[in-house]
Parts: structure tokens; sequence; C-alpha cells
């Protein structure tokens, strides 16, 4: 194996292996600080020796004993200034004491430690943005250009925020433990809320030059297949898994050959993956078995499993995706959903009918900087023969939206808008 490949090899190991190894020594140390350095100690340690000497048989075992010996080696070293008058016998008992600690911390389940990384990195004291950064920094084993890169923001914003999170979550005595009661519904709807703003931003991206960014996409899969196995019986987990198997199976027909989107009712859905599409459907169903049905994440996976069942979408079955978006509005109503619903409704009714809606919409605050507002109304008026009309909104939207791709998207709409506009007059 090639310095190169041996490289890539630790690279893959380690976002396996990361979140387990720094699970287990936050529980021995009780600090995610000291447990991330001591993880990158076994990293370095790692990439020192494996090109020459190759990758290990069991290389997750390997950075565990790596972790554990940098462990001690920091315990003797505190120990040392901490007790330098201590009897030496009473130092090893110590040391031996907390050998043993630290192989309970590493070998016990590690389901247990891996829930409390989650909560603990998805605390709701931190700000989203922090969340979402300290989140795929020690559960999805990004590093900080990788995160930066991702997010189109600098590196040292994104370091900054990891740091200041971390720094926030000591102060702040946040412990290293999963909630219970009450509290376990409100800090898990956090970290939902974290994990699917993850694959969002991978699968529509807010800023930049690709409509998507697949990698962000398999790291919130990840998150929640983990997420899902550690709390079986929690409903609106599996409908946060549906909702991004189902949504994820489209990737591949969402972008066009110079990378242009694909709207939802143009796409070759020949491209769909059938797989992703029966985990989804398969979790969509546990959820809903769970008591989840009228949960927001399965709603919304259930909206998502309408399209997927469509072999064409003329197929689709919109007034039941109409009735689930009424059912979601009483749910967790929003002005966000509620546009949505008109689209729905655009389908299933005619675009009067939605424009009837939509215009209900345009003086609400919370869509004022919303350019999907622009978009939808623009797309209606197309529908409905107001081309002037429809160019200017168009023209709007685009000028609202980050995305470059989008943008161009909106511009050549807008420039239908404005030929058909022509031959009309």
């Amino acid at each position: 194996m090639t310095r190169t490949e041996t490289e890539r090899a630790i690279d893959a190991v380690w976002r396996i292996e990361s979140p387990r190894l720094i699970a287990g020594l936050t529980r021995f140390t009780r600090d995610l600080g000291t447990a991330e350095d001591l993880a990158h100690d076994a990293l370095v340690a790692a990439l020192e020796q494996w090109p020459s000497e190759g990758v290990p048989r069991n290389p997750g075992a390997w950075l565990m004993a790596a972790a554990k010996h940098r462990a001690i080696d920091l315990f003797r070293r505190r120990k040392i200034l901490e007790r330098k008058h201590a009897q030496l016998g009473y130092e090893r008992d110590q040391e031996q004491d907390s050998t043993a600690a630290l192989d309970d911390a590493l070998d016990d389940d590690v389901g247990d430690d891996l829930l409390r990384l989650i909560f603990t990195a998805c605390h709701p004291v931190l700000s989203k943005e922090a969340r979402t950064a300290l989140t795929l920094k020690l559960l999805g084993g990004l590093t900080t250009e990788e995160i930066a890169r991702a997010f189109l923001v600098p590196e040292p914003t994104i370091a900054q925020r990891v740091v200041r999170a971390k720094r926030t979550l000591g102060k702040a005595g946040v412990p290293y433990e999963v909630p219970r009661g009450d509290e376990l519904a409100s800090r898990l709807s956090s970290v939902l809320e974290v994990i699917y703003l993850i694959f969002n931003e991978g699968y529509a991206a807010t800023v930049g030059d690709d409509w998507m960014r697949p990698a962000l996409c398999e790291d919130a899969l990840r998150l929640g297949r983990i997420l899902a196995g550690l709390m079986p019986d929690e409903a609106e987990v599996h409908g946060l898994v549906a909702l991004m198997e189902i949504q994820a199976s489209r990737a591949r027909a969402r972008i066009g050959t110079s990378g242009e989107p694909i709207l939802l009712l143009d796409q070759n859905r020949a491209l769909w993956d059938q797989l992703l599409i029966r985990r989804g459907l398969a979790a969509l169903g546990r959820a809903e078995r769970l008591g989840g049905a009228d949960r927001w994440y399965t709603l919304q996976a259930a909206i998502a499993a309408c399209h997927a069942r469509a072999r064409a979408s003329d197929d689709t079955d919109w007034p039941r995706i109409v009735s689930l978006y009424e059912r979601l509005m009483r749910t967790a109503p929003s002005p966000v959903i509620a546009l949505n619903h008109a689209v729905a409704v655009g389908m299933a009714s005619g675009p009067q009918a939605a424009l009837d809606l939509v215009d209900g919409l345009v003086s609400d605050p919370a869509l004022q900087n919303y350019h999907l507002l622009q978009s939808v109304r623009g797309d209606l008026l197309l529908k409905l023969g107001r081309f002037d009309e429809a160019r200017r909104e168009l023209e709007e939207a685009a000028a609202r939206t980050r995305n470059a791709r989008e943008r161009q998207m909106l511009l050549e709409r807008a420039a239908t808008a404005a030929r058909r506009a022509g031959v009309q007059n």
C-alpha cells in the first residue's frame, strides 16, 4: 500500500472511529476538549506509524489503544503535579484505579457514550451555527477546513465556533449525559434540528456555486442512522431518517450534466435510488407504528413518500399531499409550510387556487426575505398567462437567492416569461 493509499485509509478509519473514541474519552476525562486532544494524538500516531508499519488489522482498536496510553500519560503528569508530596505507593494505587476506570470507559457500551456525545454537541446553550460545526467535527469526523468549505465560510470562523462551543459547554457546566423526562423531548428536537440542517445545506445549498453538496447529505444521513440505532423507540428519529433517505434518493436526478438544477417534476425518476427509497419507506412505517404519524418529520417524510411512490409526476397523489400539509400546519404552523401547502393546492386544484393562498402570505414578515415566495408566485403567474408580472417576480427571486445555480435557473425562467410577454403583446 502506498503512502497516499495509507493516508486515505487513515482518513476513512478516523471518520468512522473518531466519534466512538471521543465519546469514550469524554466519559473518562469529563472534558470534551481534552478528549478531542487525546483522540487527535492517537490520529497523529497513526499518521506517523501506519505508512511504514502498514494499516493494522483492527485499526479502530489500534486508535483506542493509542488514545488510552496517552490518557494514562496525561493522568500521570497531572498526578505528579498535584501530588508531589504523596507517597509512591499511593500514587501507584491511584494510577491503577485510573487505568481500570479508563478501561471501563472505553470498553463499556459505546452506544451510551455516543448518545451522550450527540446530546452534548447539540446542546441548546450553543447557537445553531456552533452546534452544527461541533457536531460535524466530533460526530462527522470532518476537519475544520472541510466544514468551512462545506458552508463557504472562512476556516478561522469555523475554528472559533468550535473553540467557543467547547468553552461555552464547560462554563455552563453542561453534563455529559442523556437528559431524561421532559428535558429529553426538548433536547432531542435540538439534535434532530442540527442533523436536518446539515442535510438541507447539502440537499439545497443556500450559498455558493453548487446546487447540492452531497457529502453533507451523507454525513447527516450517517448521523441520523446512528441516532436511530441508539434510540430505536423514538418515532421522530425514524421520521427524520425516513425524510432524509427519501430525499437523498433523488440526488442523481436533481443535477443536470452541466450542474444545473432539475426540479422535482422534471426529474428522470429512473435515476432515483430505489434502495434509499425502500429504506426511507421502512423508516416511515416504523415511525408511524411508534405513534409518530402526526409528528413534524414523519409528516414531511409521508409527503416525500407520495412522490417516491409515483412512477411518473402525473401519477402523484396531490390531494393526499394537500391533506398531509394541512395536518402539518396543524402540528407546526409556519408561513413556509403554508407556502408549500399552496404549491400542492396548485397542483391539485389549479394555479389560481394556489395564487389566492400565496397572495395571503405576501405580507407575512417571516417571508419578506424568503426568495421562494417570489419564485412560487412567479411560476403561478406564468401558468396563468400573466407574463409581465411573472417576469418581475422571478427576477426578484433571482436577486434574493445566494446560490449561483438557483439564480441562473430563476433568471432563465424570467427570460421565458419575458419572451412570452413579447409574443402576447
